[in-house]
């Protein structure tokens, strides 16, 4: 789109003699060259058509210039690609790389007419009919016609998750973890948080390893287990369907040690490692190990950690006894007990094992949520409804998922097989390229001094090989 800028000259210092005018005559460039690899990702493994199948459209196809799946490519692409508010649409309109990505046959626009001509995809208002539409939309309201199955969608985190596994896992490890999700404005169902000290949601995660299988946006005056049982029970029959023989442990911390949580796992099969909130039963039975512990410390000097097995039950909560692990540990800053609950036994797993390599591994789950929240905008909830930033939540969450995959089978054996999203996003998909449109071909000419190439066609490469798993079976 041309305009008064693009007649302007931008005068800037000298360079060896030199004179360095810029301006906006380029032609058609884009920053975004990379998602190129995001559009070759979401093909190979279908995530946001799987998405569509969770919506309802009721809009009269002969009116429609914008399909369902085309809405959803551009919002969640727009989410991997940095864009995290819909008024970025509105200038997005015009980008013709988007629209390719997003699969428009005429991405420049030029078949619109009037004030859409050369806006090839939709505008924020259009975009945020998904979110607004309310359970019992139908063909008579006037816009909001696009109804989310909330829990299709909650299921479609499971099935992104199954669907990705060649291969029967041997054991399955459930973290889960709340959060807290500062709000600003008025929204439903935020309350004042004691613990984190705002006004916030408390969404509830589910994670298996990095993949994300619940993101649940809460009311902040809850506990923090609410709503965990009905989800644990849907995602553990789902992956049990798949995977019979499957092990499949909860790790959590003191949170959600609640007595109908841990009878639930014991009655399902569902061993658990959580965290247990210190008393002074607990302490008075380790104090032998404390003293130890303090010992070592004044003749070393360092941290000093005795690992203790008990046999545990509360006064009144619990309904039987249980395994507990102690660390009765001594820092230069004084004690620091700990305990973890745990259906495994001595045998399966060693008290020091089981607190350090299984139990604190759960701090992974934490980089996770981080991500998802500074590099994918899932705290961007400021809708006034709880159902419509439920959808915002999901909506980042599939955007995740896609970036995860693209992680997992693109950069796998690369330099950048462990990186966080915002660096994905930076040194992959963030690439200037020339964009050019003829009546056969869609040109893309990518920066010649992008310092990443080498990557980028190893990715090219992993995607182009990999091919669709079999069903996997037990």
């Amino acid at each position: 789109m041309s305009t008064e800028c693009t007649r302007v000259s931008f005068d800037l210092e000298t360079l060896g003699g030199r004179e360095i005018v810029a301006r906006f005559d380029g032609g058609r460039v884009t920053s975004d060259g990379g998602g190129l690899l995001l559009r070759e990702v979401d093909r190979r493994f279908g995530i946001v058509d799987r998405l569509a199948r969770c919506f309802t459209d009721y809009r009269d196809p002969e009116l429609v210039e914008h399909s369902l799946v085309e809405l959803l490519r551009q919002r969640v692409y727009g989410l991997c690609l940095g864009y995290e508010d819909l008024n970025d649409h509105d200038a997005l309109r015009h980008d013709p790389m988007l629209a390719a990505m997003v699969g428009k046959s005429d991405p420049l626009g030029e078949r619109r007419s009037g004030r859409n001509r050369g806006k090839a995809l939709a505008g924020k208002s259009t975009l945020n009919r998904l979110e607004l539409t309310p359970v019992g939309a139908n063909q008579a309201h006037r816009y909001k016609k696009i109804a989310a199955n909330v829990h299709a969608l909650h299921e479609l985190l499971a099935d992104v998750y199954v669907a990705q596994h060649a291969v029967t896992p041997e054991e399955i490890v459930l973290d889960v973890d709340a959060t807290d999700d500062p709000v600003h404005g008025d929204q439903l169902g935020r309350f004042y948080h004691g613990y984190y000290g705002n006004y916030c949601f408390l969404p509830l995660y589910i994670f298996a390893g990095d993949h994300p299988l619940l993101a649940l946006l809460r009311p902040a005056d809850i506990d923090t287990p609410t709503g965990l049982l009905k989800h644990l029970a849907r995602i553990v029959a789902k992956l049990r369907r798949t995977w019979p023989q499957v092990r499949i442990i909860l790790r959590g911390d003191s949170g959600f040690c609640r007595d109908h949580i841990l009878s639930w796992c014991e009655a399902n099969g569902v061993d658990f490692i959580v965290g247990l909130a210190k008393n002074s039963r607990l302490l008075r039975a380790i104090g032998k190990s404390m003293h130890v512990a303090h010992e070592q410390f004044l003749q070393t000097g360092d941290p000093a950690r005795v690992f203790t097995d008990l046999a545990y039950r509360t006064k009144k909560s619990w309904s039987r006894e249980r395994r507990v692990v102690a660390k009765a540990e001594h820092l230069s800053k004084g004690a620091n007990p700990r305990f973890v609950v745990t259906s495994l036994t001595a045998e399966q797993c060693d008290g020091r094992t089981l607190y350090e390599q299984r139990y604190c591994a759960r701090g992974e789950m934490e980089n996770r949520i981080k991500e998802q929240q500074l590099c994918l905008f899932a705290d961007r909830t400021s809708c006034q409804a709880l159902r419509a930033n439920q959808l915002r939540l999901l909506l980042s969450t599939v955007a995740y998922a896609l970036l995860r995959a693209l992680r997992e089978f693109g950069l796998h054996d690369t330099q950048l097989s462990a990186a966080r999203a915002d660096t994905i996003r930076l040194k992959l998909l963030k690439i200037g390229a020339v964009v050019k449109v003829s009546v056969r071909k869609f040109w893309v000419s990518l920066s010649e001094s992008y310092p990443w190439q080498d990557v980028f066609a190893r990715v090219w490469q992993n995607l182009t090989a990999w091919r669709r798993p079999e069903p996997s079976s037990a």
